[in-house]
């Protein structure tokens, strides 16, 4: 599972020219999911997506969570993390999740984040496409993958 997680001021995502989710300050989260990935796999990545401490405090430090500073978050679902560009010059999928697996996850994720951690939680539209618009806050951005974070199935 690969989370590519940008700071921002402001995210929204639209559908057919209708934005259909926006936020203000928190995360704007694109999901990638391969075939491995598991319920289990998801609740440890969120869990390190909610922890991450990635806003400033009154110093600059980056010392503050998501729920520290009251942020919301834009998820969007992204296969295209799993493109592999080594070979050729036009990406392949084949480790990207099959759709109904990668959905089911996706929208795990998302009930996750909204019950178990309280978040204000905007979405894209999966297997849509979709325009995201942003102000990264920063910019700040970092991918959490599972295999470099120790995370397996």
């Amino acid at each position: 599972m690969k989370l590519l997680v940008q700071r921002v001021k402001s995210a929204s995502v639209s559908v057919d020219g209708k934005e259909i989710g926006s936020i203000g300050k928190g995360y704007l989260v694109f999901l990638g999911v391969c075939n491995k990935d598991t319920e289990s796999v998801a609740d440890r990545m969120l869990a390190k997506l909610v922890k991450l401490r990635i806003f400033e405090d009154e110093n600059g430090k980056t010392n503050l969570s998501l729920g520290d500073v009251g942020g919301a978050v834009l998820f969007v679902s992204q296969f295209t993390l799993y493109a592999d560009c080594r070979k050729g010059n036009r990406p392949s999928f084949v480790d990207a999740g099959d759709p109904a697996h990668a959905e089911a996850l996706y929208e795990y994720s998302v009930k996750e984040l909204r019950t178990t951690y309280g978040l204000t939680v905007e979405t894209g539209e999966f297997g849509a496409d979709m325009q995201v618009s942003l102000v990264n806050d920063g910019p700040f951005t970092v991918i959490l993958d599972s295999p470099e974070l120790n995370i397996e199935p």
